[in-house]
């Protein structure tokens, strides 16, 4: 009956517009329908056969799906074998519960006829043409993807089952009006609270530490007082514009002199061409002309080539480098005169010189300016390149400072104060001049001074010889160091305590009844603000936990503000929000979605829980 469903197509094009089906598809492994089992499994699934072909398909589709997902970061997770692994593992997992949903399907007797495959193919806009189902159309989109019509038919038979199922499940849950209007009721309530502040600061400033507290806290967060790593740096740049002197005239005339040809025009010639497809056509042509024809009246009228043609046949100013070699071997000297027939790539040409421009040197004068900013540019790079050869040469010869190289360079070396690998100084801040200074070649053997670098070449025609002059590596600052900063942590510390213990004694009082026990710490509630569940502030969570009010009678808690401040919290009213319909709408549509979720896992967990799954020998060495 599915006979005439055939096939071709891309699978990007099949991804994009079947949409939920081929997503369907990929979720129950439409890939095996195109491998035959073996003997061998990877799992029983009460019986029904999980065939290893059948697996490795599965997984290969996951890894194609992650691929084309993830692009160059897939190729890293790739190489992790135990990664794959999970894959593998996940891929054989979802082919147990396609099985097990599958014999559930049977037990429930639900099933999908081919009269509802065929109406799900024929109500497929991909399918249709003009809102009518196009077999030429269908055909054209599934046979790339390699399904002959009873696979795709049965694939989809399947995928339908599986969404009756779910449909089935997601559709048993529900929210009653009251249960709506009870949860709105609950998010987005309102609450009128009050505060009061124990001051965190206040208190840290009155609290003092011992010299014991203050080593024992260092020796137990050593780690947290790290100094990074530290250097000092001596170098030497070279840069070639400092190196610019103004040239002399005779340095300018020099380089005109032996750069004439940059600066001359070569002759260029001007010709008029007719181009016929015949010679007959040429030498009839040549002839008329011979006899007072017009050239550019008959290269309009005649010539084949349809854009000299326009103009009448002028070619435009030619250079020798431009000039096709048929017109160069015309013999061509003098003004107006006339090629004979010539036979070409092209056909037949019949060729004028309209015109010729003598070779043109421009004076010295002319590019005077321009030739003395290159000369300068180019003494200057000359010199720049010969200098680094010398310094280079100086800072290995005598490795054991700059000297030599200041020397030969006649630049200062300039001495850095301490930086760490975070902080380089702008003139060094290069990657080549980093990775120099940075991966350990400069260091002695002890970890100080050690060796100059060797040229460092960067952008700009600059260059750098370097030498670390002293290095501290990573350490632990000494308590002098960080003993103020201690001293204010644990001041802090122990005034958080403080206010802490100091909030519980007081909660405890005014939860007994004592009003007066906030006047008694000196602390005041402030003006009655409102809150919701969307409120940004750091206490909002701990009034949503509080209990609701008791008529006349505040309910208390306490929590910490964004600043560190321990707060009293007073809650002296609750009452009920209202919500947009379409944010109730989406809300109820979260609630029955998700517990429709939770419906189905569980189904799929019973399944499991109740079935005879055994894995095959090539699963379980997974």
């Amino acid at each position: 009956m599915m006979d005439n469903l055939r096939a071709a197509s891309s699978h990007v094009v099949l991804k994009i517009i079947l949409g939920v089906i081929i997503l369907s598809f990929v979720l129950t492994s439409v890939g095996n329908y195109l491998i035959g089992g073996t003997s061998d499994y990877a799992a029983k699934v009460n019986g029904h056969e999980i065939s290893r072909a059948e697996l490795e398909q599965a997984f290969s589709n996951e890894r194609a799906r992650q691929q084309q997902q993830l692009g160059d970061q897939f190729s890293q997770l790739a190489a992790n074998e135990g990664y794959m692994q999970q894959v593998r593992q996940q891929a054989l997992s979802q082919l147990i519960d396609q099985a097990l949903l599958a014999q559930y399907q049977k037990d429930l007797h639900i099933s999908i006829t081919d009269d509802q495959v065929k109406q799900a193919i024929f109500n497929q806009a991909a399918f249709q043409t003009n809102g009518k189902f196009d077999n030429a159309k269908y055909n054209s989109l599934i046979g790339n993807m390699g399904f002959t019509a009873d696979q795709y038919a049965e694939a989809l038979r399947k995928q339908l089952s599986n969404q009756q199922l779910v449909n089935a499940i997601a559709n048993t849950d529900f929210m009653l009006k009251g249960e709506t209007s009870k949860l709105v009721d609950l998010v987005a309530q309102k609450r009128d609270i009050r505060e009061a502040t124990i001051d965190v600061n206040a208190l840290a400033a009155k609290q003092t530490v011992t010299d014991d507290e203050i080593a024992q806290y260092y020796k137990q967060h050593q780690s947290s007082f790290m100094a990074a790593e530290q250097f000092r740096v001596s170098y030497i740049k070279l840069d070639a514009a400092a190196l610019q002197t103004t040239p002399t005239q005779a340095d300018i005339q020099n380089w005109y002199d032996s750069h004439k040809a940059d600066y001359t025009q070569p002759q260029r010639n001007r010709y008029s061409v007719i181009q016929t497809k015949t010679q007959a056509d040429a030498d009839a042509l040549l002839a008329q002309l011979k006899s007072g024809g017009d050239f550019a009246a008959l290269a309009k009228a005649k010539s084949i080539d349809p854009i000299s043609s326009a103009k009448g046949g002028d070619m435009g100013w030619l250079e020798p480098t431009t000039t096709p070699d048929e017109l160069k071997n015309a013999g061509l000297t003098q003004k107006g005169q006339l090629s004979g027939v010539i036979k070409s790539s092209v056909g037949f040409l019949i060729v004028r010189l309209d015109d010729v421009q003598p070779e043109q040197v421009k004076p010295l004068s002319e590019v005077q300016d321009a030739l003395a900013t290159k000369v300068k540019e180019e003494k200057a790079i000359d010199a720049f390149y010969k200098l680094q050869q010398k310094v280079s040469d100086a800072a290995n010869n005598n490795n054991a400072s700059l000297s030599s190289a200041e020397q030969v360079s006649g630049v200062k070396a300039v001495e850095t104060n301490w930086f760490g690998r975070d902080n380089v100084p702008q003139d060094l801040n290069f990657d080549q001049v980093k990775k120099v200074l940075f991966d350990g070649s400069l260091l002695g053997q002890n970890g100080g001074a050690g060796n100059n670098s060797d040229i460092i070449t960067v952008d700009g025609d600059r260059a750098f010889v370097v030498r670390i002059s002293e290095h501290k590596p990573e350490a632990v600052k000494p308590l002098d160091e960080v003993k103020a900063q201690i001293t204010d942590t644990l001041k802090h510390d122990k005034a958080v305590q403080q206010a802490k213990t100091q909030a519980d004694k007081l909660l405890a009082d005014l939860k007994a009844g004592k009003q007066d026990a906030l006047g008694a710490a000196g602390l005041t509630l402030s003006a009655t603000k409102t809150v919701d569940r969307n409120t940004q502030d750091s206490i909002v969570q701990t009034v949503f936990d509080l209990p609701q009010p008791a008529a006349g009678k505040p309910s208390w808690g306490v929590s910490e503000d964004m600043q560190g401040n321990v707060v009293l919290i007073a809650l002296d009213k609750v009452s009920a929000g209202t919500m947009p319909q379409a944010q109730i709408d989406a809300m109820v549509k979260g609630v029955t979605d998700n517990n429709a979720q939770l419906a189905f896992e569980a189904l799929l967990q019973n399944l499991r829980k109740e079935a005879k799954i055994k894995y095959g020998d090539a699963a379980e060495a997974q």
